[in-house]
């Protein structure tokens, strides 16, 4: 299954939009979302599945599109494929995740 990708250049300009059509998920740590973290994002860290998994469709609505991010796009990618799993039809994934959007788009963000 191939899953849609977004890069850091497209992700700017929608954050920049404000579109209510779109929601985004980070699915990196809360020790990870303390050194950078973009507010648009919803944090749902992939160690906490368990608490949250059920409650996807509650959280997210699966007809909106959906931009998942994490450090450098793998965990991102997991995300996606779950959330087809789950019914989401308008998923992608920031390739390269939050630490390219650090390097091409925001240079002042921190990286680690």
């Amino acid at each position: 299954m191939s899953i849609n990708v977004i890069n850091v250049e497209e992700l700017a300009v929608i954050l920049t939009e404000e579109n209510p059509e779109i929601q985004f998920i980070d699915v990196r740590e809360e020790k990870e979302a303390e050194i950078v973290f973009l507010p648009q994002f919803k944090l749902l860290p992939l160690s906490q599945y368990e608490q949250w998994q059920s409650q996807i469709k509650t959280l997210f609505n699966p007809d909106l599109e959906t931009i998942v991010i994490c450090h450098h796009g793998i965990r991102s990618a997991n995300m996606c494929q779950w959330l087809i799993s789950q019914g989401f039809s308008q998923v992608r994934n920031v390739s390269g995740g939050i630490d390219a959007y650090a390097v091409s788009v925001d240079s002042s963000m921190p990286r680690y």
